[in-house]
């Protein structure tokens, strides 16, 4: 494994020593958020047991179709790693989990369970503005920070071949149940307004998922997963509604017809590969992102 965070060689220590807690300073800098992101890519795309990603080869429709939404957000000019990070796009067959997450640098993945959950372009424009909101916001390695600490970072800045191998693999599996604290959900929520605002989407989209969920238990009586992991749904709704009422931005939906062909491009009912057979939602695996 090559050599990470060639940066971090500059970072005195006592900065090292000092990078706990939730408002901490990030000792990454983008270009290491780019080269991490790079390797976890790397480590998710050799997983295809448990993260069955479509080939964009076999389905250049559907991958033309994502990255058009991805695209549009890139080009609000709200994004403030537009031009460092990779941002590519993955979609990854599993449609009993509603999910998508974000690594650092900008590689973002959705399941085809939330894709096929979702009714309309809009609230997957919603979706993927708030996990890019995550990846530009770069919670990730903030978090990171605060899990592994300075032992992590000294390994990889020092390119301990073994050990950084066998740390890239609970990276990527602490980044796909990443669970971000209410702060930097608040932080992607409304950065995700922001995005959408300078767009010709419904700029308050990120609140549909929620709502969705929310009707989905009225309706069954039963809690999903989501909102039994992430209490007060109704806040984050508030909160977002207020942040595109503040903006004065626009609420009508864009909605094009073409949304159910994009669903309907994808592949048919699938086992739970990657959830075990349990529907989760959020933007990691288990559920705990979003």
């Amino acid at each position: 494994m090559k050599t990470l965070l060639p940066s971090l060689f500059l970072i005195p220590l006592l900065l090292l020593g000092s990078c706990s807690g939730e408002n901490a300073i990030n000792v990454f800098s983008p270009e290491d958020d780019a080269a991490l992101g790079a390797q976890v890519n790397q480590e998710i795309q050799s997983q295809s047991d448990k993260f069955p990603i479509l080939d964009p080869q076999q389905y250049p429709k559907s991958y033309e179709y994502l990255n058009g939404i991805v695209g549009h957000i890139l080009e609000s000019g709200q994004v403030r790693y537009r031009d460092e990070f990779n941002w590519t796009v993955y979609i990854i067959q599993d449609d009993n989990t509603l999910n998508a997450f974000a690594t650092p640098g900008g590689y973002i993945y959705v399941y085809t369970g939330l894709i096929k959950y979702l009714d309309k372009e809009d609230d997957l424009a919603g979706v993927l503005g708030h996990e890019i909101a995550h990846a530009d916001l770069r919670h990730s390695t903030r978090q990171l920070q605060k899990m592994y600490g300075l032992n992590l970072l000294l390994n990889l800045a020092f390119g301990d071949g073994g050990t950084a191998e066998q740390i890239m693999g609970q990276i990527v599996g602490n980044l796909t149940a990443l669970s971000f604290s209410r702060e930097y959900e608040r932080e992607a929520d409304m950065r995700s307004v922001e995005y959408l605002a300078a767009t010709n989407y419904e700029c308050d989209a990120t609140k549909s998922f929620f709502i969705k969920l929310r009707e989905a238990e009225d309706q069954s009586g039963q809690v999903p997963t989501f909102l039994s992991t992430h209490p007060n749904p109704e806040n984050r709704i508030a909160a977002i509604e207020a942040q595109s009422q503040k903006m004065g931005c626009s609420t009508e939906p864009l909605n094009p017809a073409s949304y159910q062909a994009f669903k309907q491009s994808l592949p048919g009912p699938t086992s739970s590969r990657a959830s075990g057979g349990q529907t989760t939602t959020g933007g990691r695996a288990s559920g705990t992102d979003w």
